[in-house]
């Protein structure tokens, strides 16, 4: 029959002997004989013991309800492991999230990926820049220091890219400023730029639609001489077939 001397079952199981002499006193795992020289010796059954005590530290139980349980004439060994299993995977899950958090902001700070605010308003005169980040704050409160916020987490390449787009979907409406606003070829174009834009606000993927919010940013094409410009020259046409077009599709999300 196999037997483990005190030391031999804590080197087996990662803990001291001091730890396997304190569950000793507690009774809350008995070595299997002790002899004449009052040394400890555990069996099959105590290192299977042992193993659920662990199991059970490791979900930080306190030892007085670890006793209870498997004291219990109802413990079932394989119904306790299959519950273990089920435990751990759960937060083996959590912490593979945890961990991929946590190398995506080693990369972030190793690369210095994080955008300053003067990139985000790149190619602005400086006066400019900071004249919109001030009216923007005044009308919208917190919602340009989360889009900014948003932003700047991005990579350099993740921004430029996300710029192109932008650039690109613009150009793509501009050669369809003679379509119906609300034909099905201008609508599909304006829903990549409502993507866009909430890519910018860094709102993608929340619940709230935000119609009011972009119906409001087709209202800008017509109210706002910045938006009305395109490419440093006015361009009231387009403006005008801008804010059909995205009042048609903001009502749609409703």
């Amino acid at each position: 029959m196999e037997r483990y001397f005190v030391k031999k079952l804590a080197g087996l199981a990662g803990v001291s002997v001091r730890t396997l002499h304190l569950y000793d006193q507690l009774g809350l795992l008995k070595p299997a004989i002790r002899t004449e020289k009052k040394y400890r010796m555990y069996g099959k059954a105590e290192a299977f013991r042992l193993q659920q005590i662990l199991f059970y530290r490791e979900l930080e139980m306190p030892l007085k309800d670890i006793a209870e349980i498997l004291d219990d004439p109802q413990f079932n060994t394989l119904s306790a492991l299959e519950l273990h299993k089920k435990e751990l995977q759960q937060r083996k899950a959590r912490l593979d999230t945890l961990l991929q958090t946590i190398d995506k902001t080693i990369d972030h700070l190793k690369n210095k990926a994080m955008l300053s605010t003067e990139e985000l308003y790149e190619g602005l005169p400086k006066e400019t820049a900071e004249a919109w980040r001030k009216e923007a704050n005044e009308k919208w409160d917190s919602s340009v220091e989360r889009s900014e916020y948003h932003l700047r987490n991005k990579t350099k390449q993740d921004f430029e890219f996300l710029k192109e787009q932008a650039s690109v979907n613009v150009k793509k409406l501009l050669n369809l400023v003679n379509e119906d606003p609300a034909s099905e070829k201008v609508q599909k174009e304006i829903a990549t730029n409502y993507e866009i834009i909430r890519e910018f606000w860094g709102t993608a993927g929340i619940p709230d639609k935000q119609a009011k919010a972009y119906a409001g940013l087709g209202d800008l094409y017509v109210n706002d001489e910045r938006y009305t410009s395109q490419e440093g020259k006015p361009n009231p046409e387009f403006a005008q077939f801008m804010n059909k077009a995205i009042k048609h599709f903001a009502r749609q999300l409703k």
